[in-house]
């Protein structure tokens, strides 16, 4: 394992027993592959070396119990530093650390903290105290993990209420959506009874159109045939006869009876009889007036003419 990268040098010539040392070896940065090859490493130090942060797969190396961090660069560690669950002993002595991870609080087997030198936030400065012996650095590791407990149950319950709010945002955006689709719905519906009462008034509207068109037609029709019906002569029902009908059916008789009473005076033997001698002669004046009358006629055409 070469300086700087790390590589290049065995790890196995550097491991005794559990303990690897890689302090004093200018690394740059951690050889996480290398190390996760070795799980009986139980203990690590890489201390005094120029570490700035550490790889996020660096806490996959579960199987660390003490881990001595002490006289780097270190700005931060990884978010989820709360992997290594089974962490006894840490040492993070004279670093740049201002806070930990909130994760920090799930190394529930942390028994020993150091944080001296480190520009650390003044409320964890305070919690962790001076670790200026053992006592000391035991009751930093109890105090910081109950201060990182209660901000992470802290952050929790901030998280809660964030999830409470947004599922009652979400909530009133879904009244609200359903406020406002039923709106839609019955303005839908109120256009839709507008819409047909409007069809129904032109259905009607049309229709009463038609009826007194139809009325005028007929009205009309009744108009033209009037003067037509006035120009025939009226006739009375056949049912009620007429007195002139009546008149004319007599006459008729009459007419009928003195051609009969004519014929047998001209064309019998009752000839000679007393009746029938005054009625030929009558019949004989009748003519002869007749044809007088129209010798008079042609006379006058006659003279008009000339």
């Amino acid at each position: 394992m070469s300086r700087g990268s790390g590589k290049g040098l065995s790890l196995k010539d550097k491991l005794d027993g559990n303990e690897l040392d890689l302090s004093l070896c200018d690394l740059n940065e951690v050889p996480v592959r290398e190390l996760a090859a070795l799980p009986k490493a139980t203990i690590l130090d890489l201390s005094c070396n120029n570490l700035i942060s550490l790889p996020s797969d660096f806490c996959s190396l579960m199987h660390l119990v003490k881990l001595d961090l002490s006289k780097n660069r270190l700005q931060q560690l990884p978010l989820d530093f709360g992997r290594l669950v089974n962490l006894q002993h840490l040492d993070l002595l004279n670093n740049r650390l201002v806070t930990l991870p909130v994760s920090f609080a799930q190394l529930k087997n942390l028994k020993w903290l150091d944080l001296k030198d480190n520009p650390l936030d003044p409320v964890l400065a305070k919690v962790a105290g001076d670790c200026l012996d053992e006592k000391q650095c035991k009751q930093a590791a109890v105090k910081v993990l109950q201060h990182m407990k209660a901000i992470q149950s802290e952050q929790d319950r901030q998280r809660q209420r964030k999830l409470q709010a947004e599922r009652e945002m979400e909530k009133k955006r879904e009244a609200e959506q359903r406020a406002k689709e039923a709106q839609e719905r019955e303005l839908r519906k109120r256009e839709k009874a507008e819409e047909k009462e409007r069809r129904r008034r032109e259905y009607d509207a049309q229709k009463a159109a038609k009826q007194e068109m139809e009325k005028k037609t007929k009205k009309e029709t009744v108009h033209t045939r009037k003067p037509a019906s006035s120009s025939r002569p009226s006739q009375p029902p056949r049912h009620k006869p007429s007195w002139s009908r009546s008149v004319l059916r007599v006459l008729l008789f009459v007419l009928f009876c003195i051609l009969c009473t004519l014929a047998a005076c001209k064309l019998t033997e009752l000839q000679h009889q007393p009746l029938c001698v005054s009625v030929n002669t009558l019949y004989e004046d009748v003519v002869a007036a007749l044809q007088n009358h129209k010798m008079l006629q042609n006379m006058l055409q006659h003279n008009s003419q000339q």
